[in-house]
């Protein structure tokens, strides 16, 4: 929709506002503003033209308006501008880059008093001004205005930058600081086009509910994950790619193989005993949430935030007693089980859920049995590891001595889908290829699969870990049966097919991101959030020498206190002091969002915190 009321600021001689006036419908109201008064315009018959102009097509023109006090000018049922123009800002004379820093910084803050939910804001800088990928050449960031970080402190983040063209408003004529005969360089100029970003508030982990059994238990949502639990991605009504890929996954393999969708209604770790997962089992509850459940006897509609019995299709909670003494009968668990200990886990992968599948009655040898959901583990922080994920597991049953056949076919099969889904969105011409690899391990019996990204023309090359493909013998029920289990990351692979390059961004709460999503249709993503600054901060601290350090643990409390910002943590330097022996560790942390504005003050703050948490929670002496 065409925006209705635009606002001009910092006019010079009002050419800007005369041509663009000329360009629009008469639906559209233009208020043009300028600091200067009346009478220092007087003098320049350029401006005198153009204030005719305007005032002949019934444009409002308002003098004397400071675009750092927009509020004052505006009288509230005169605000609401769906558009802010500010084209080549500067402060005048020979002023540095900190005075025109803070010109932008108090002109986006002011913005936000007088924009409409939805508008934009446009701030055409010239060559380099930015601090931008998108400036050529792009200056070093404690030289350039910092544009984008400006923008943060009102509010916005930068949703699109495009060249400014004199030739697209015909007439315009750029003028220097006040109207002065010298004009800026435009040459190589870009507009920035901002946005609102959601406000970046201190997430409270919700309290959840869950029944089991005939009794109600509530457990706070782990710091790691706020905002991670119960989002619904794949379920019926959602637009979500996460949803999408999987659907094309599983029809393109269902023409394959008879296919069995189960839902994810297990609760319990199953017996372990017999299970062909128990070195996996204690791999990945190592990394697991670990979560305190409490008896609720609260009316359930009573909470909000509450979890109904629908929290059970896809948080498998696990006892931790089962870990402890795994040779324990297994109807004394099912009847102890969750009611008789307060600590369970949130469950880490779906193949938990093996032994269950294969020993149900109704299992059918030969069919695809599927199952899928979101699943949960503490990783370090790195750019394609993530805490929250949605996995889908493939379980195929088949006689032992037909083995090498149907492993072929669901490899030859499964290749053949992802090689499709992963080139739908290279564009012609793109040097851009991508394959899937199957990487036989060493125990011989298993795969990882691997998508190679390779660029022509050049060294780089990228390998991804998406899924992986295991094997294993018979079960007690299925003495004559193989099984194989194909485990898929959904959201790596939605990363891949659309070209998001921050897991982060599946995650967010903005309605634009799913914007970029059409039914039926798989198109490359464009992100509404472009060139977010980092904040770098170092930490160092003292180990505590009757404890031993738990890096994973560093990096979750870093996840937790900073909302998922800190995008990187690098190790730098280990000292050991020469005469108490004690020894220090120091790491550098790198702070960035991809969909929201985030400012150098909230980043100082989550660093404070930080330091506050380490020292409570790893027992570590910060210096």
């Amino acid at each position: 929709m065409a925006p209705r009321r635009l606002l001009l600021v910092g006019e010079g001689n009002f050419s800007f506002a005369a041509a663009l006036s000329e360009t629009l419908n008469a639906s559209t109201r233009v208020t043009a503003t300028c600091l200067q008064r009346p009478a220092e315009l007087a003098r320049d018959p350029v401006a005198r033209e153009n204030l005719q102009r305007l005032r002949e097509r019934g444009t409002e023109v308002r003098f004397g308006v400071d675009c750092t006090q927009l509020a004052d000018a505006f009288e509230p049922h005169h605000r609401e501008f769906d558009r802010i123009y500010f084209n080549f800002p500067h402060c005048g004379r020979k002023a540095g880059v900190a005075k025109n820093r803070e010109l932008l910084a108090k002109f986006f803050q002011s913005c936000k008093d007088v924009l409409a939910e939805g508008g934009e804001v446009h701030v055409a800088l010239c060559r380099g001004q930015g601090g931008t990928p998108a400036d050529k050449p792009m200056r070093e960031w404690h030289n350039s205005w910092q544009v984008v970080a400006m923008a943060a402190l009102g509010g916005f983040i930068l949703s699109d930058v495009h060249p400014f063209s004199c030739e697209a408003v015909p007439g315009y004529k750029c003028t220097g600081y006040r109207s002065q005969d010298k004009s800026f360089h435009v040459e190589d100029a870009l507009n920035h086009i901002f946005t609102r970003s959601l406000p970046f508030e201190g997430s409270q982990p919700r309290i959840f509910r869950i029944k089991l059994g005939d009794r109600w238990f509530s457990f706070p949502e782990p710091d790691a994950l706020v905002g991670k639990l119960n989002r619904g991605f794949l379920e019926a009504p959602s637009r979500h790619p996460i949803k999408t890929i999987n659907e094309k996954l599983i029809a393109e393999l269902g023409k394959a193989f008879p296919l069995k969708r189960l839902k994810c209604s297990f609760t319990l770790l199953p017996e372990r005993s017999t299970s062909v997962l128990t070195s996996w089992n204690c791999d990945s509850l190592s990394a697991a949430f670990w979560i305190s459940l409490c008896e609720d006897n609260s009316n359930s509609e009573s909470l909000t935030d509450g979890i109904t019995q629908d929290m059970e299709d896809f948080l498998v909670l696990f006892s931790e007693f089962s870990l402890k003494d795994p040779g324990r009968d297994s109807r004394e668990e099912a009847h102890e089980g969750i009611y008789g200990q307060t600590k369970v886990c949130l469950r880490p992968s779906l193949l938990a859920h093996v032994q269950t599948v294969i020993q149900a009655p109704d299992f059918l040898p030969g069919s695809l049995h599927v199952l899928s959901g979101p699943v949960f583990q503490k990783c370090p922080i790195l750019p394609f590891t993530m805490p929250a994920f949605h996995e889908t597991l493939f379980i195929l049953g088949f006689n032992k001595n037909l083995r090498d056949d149907y492993l072929q076919s669901l490899l030859d099969h499964l290749k053949g889908t992802l090689d499709s889904l992963l080139t739908q969105t290279l564009l012609e011409g793109s040097k851009l290829n991508r394959s899937v690899e199957f990487i036989f391990q060493s125990n011989e019996k298993d795969y990882i699969i691997k998508v190679k990204s390779h660029n022509f023309g050049s060294d780089c090359a990228k390998d991804l870990i998406i899924g992986s493909v295991t094997t294993s013998a018979t079960s007690i029920i299925h003495k004559d049966q193989c099984f194989m289990f194909v485990s898929m990351n959904l959201d790596l692979l939605a990363m891949l097919v659309w070209g998001i390059s921050d897991w982060r961004m599946l995650w967010t709460f903005d309605h634009r991101f799913l914007k970029n999503f059409v039914p039926g249709k798989i198109e490359p993503f464009k992100s509404y959030s472009l060139y977010p600054p980092c904040y770098v901060h170092d930490i160092s601290f003292w180990l505590d020498e009757k404890k031993e350090f738990d890096e994973l643990e560093f990096h979750t409390v870093a996840r937790a206190v900073s909302q998922d910002t800190v995008i990187s943590i690098q190790f730098l330097s280990r000292f050991q002091h020469p005469k108490t022996q004690q020894v220090s560790l120091c790491y550098r942390l790198t702070y960035q969002t991809c969909d929201k504005a985030l400012t150098q003050h909230q980043v100082g703050s989550m660093q404070s915190q930080f330091r506050k948490e380490i020292q409570q929670r790893l027992h570590v002496i910060p210096r």
